[in-house]
C-alpha cells in the first residue's frame, strides 16, 4: 500500500524563545526538521514526503533536504490543522490512499513504532495513532483570577493516553473530516480529533514515551541527551 508522508512545519514555535522556528534549531549537527524528515524518508514505504511550510520560510531552501526529489513543498496555514489540510489537498488520493502525518518537532520517533502503526492500520483498514499510556497522577485544575490554579479533582488515569504522532488515516476520509470540522469551527489539535468529531474510529497503538515533542527550551536538551545515548 502506498502511503504519503506529511509533516506540518509552518509554525513559529514562540514558546522556544529562539531566534528561529523550533524545527530549524540545531540538534546533533542537523536541524530538528532534518532529523524528523530523515526518520520518515528512511521508511521503505516512503515515496513522497509533503512538507507544509510557511510561504516565506527562509530556512528550508538552505537545507540539503530541499533538494531531495521525494520532498514536495506546499504552503502551510496559520494553524497546524490548516497546514495538514493544505498538504492533504496536494496529495493525490488515488496514488496515496493513506496519509501518515508526523509532527516536525518529534525527531526521536522510533522506526519500529512507525512500522507497528502502519502494519496495524493497514491490516485492519482503520486509522490510528501512536499513543503512550498516562503514568502520572492527573489533576483537573480550576483557574484563578489571581495566584496559581487550584486542584478541582483527581482524574482517573487508567483510560487516559498521551496522543503522539505519527497518525495514519485514509487520505480521503481525513481530508473530508478536517474540511468539515474546520468549516464548523471545531478546535482541531491533531488528526485524530478531526476523525473522532466526524464519527470515525481511531485505534490507539502503543508507542515509546521518549517520542517527545520539542516545545520548550528544556525539551531540546532532553532530545539531545536521548540522541547521544542512541
Amino acid at each position: 500500500m502506498t502511503i504519503a508522508m506529511l509533516i506540518p512545519a509552518a509554525g513559529v514555535g514562540s514558546r522556544m524563545q529562539a531566534d528561529r522556528p523550533k524545527q530549524y534549531l540545531t540538534l546533533a549537527h542537523q536541524t530538528v526538521l532534518e532529523h524528523t524528515a530523515g526518520k520518515l524518508l528512511a521508511l521503505p514505504q516512503a515515496r513522497r514526503l509533503f512538507l507544509a511550510l510557511s510561504p516565506n520560510d527562509p530556512y528550508f531552501p538552505t537545507l540539503s533536504l530541499a533538494k531531495d526529489p521525494r520532498v514536495c513543498r506546499v504552503d502551510g496555514g496559520a494553524e497546524r490543522a490548516d497546514s495538514v489540510l493544505a498538504g492533504l489537498l496536494a496529495i493525490d488520493a488515488e496514488i496515496f490512499p493513506w496519509t501518515l502525518v508526523h509532527d516536525a518537532a518529534r525527531p526521536l520517533v522510533q522506526p519500529s513504532d512507525i512500522q507497528q502503526l502502519i502494519s496495524t492500520c493497514l491490516h485492519s483498514g482503520t486509522g490510528g495513532i501512536l499513543a503512550s499510556p498516562v503514568r502520572d497522577t492527573m489533576k483537573r485544575g480550576v483557574v484563578q483570577t489571581q495566584g496559581p490554579s487550584l486542584v478541582a479533582e483527581t482524574v482517573e488515569r487508567r483510560q487516559l493516553w498521551h496522543a503522539l504522532t505519527p497518525q495514519l488515516f485514509p487520505t480521503v476520509l481525513l481530508r473530508d473530516a478536517l474540511q468539515r470540522a474546520l468549516a464548523a469551527g471545531v478546535a482541531i489539535t491533531d488528526e485524530a480529533s478531526a476523525m473522532e468529531w466526524a464519527g470515525y474510529p481511531v485505534q490507539l497503538i502503543p508507542g515509546r514515551a521518549d517520542n517527545l515533542k520539542i516545545t520548550q527550551p528544556e525539551d531540546l536538551a532532553l532530545a539531545r541527551f536521548y540522541l547521544e545515548q542512541a
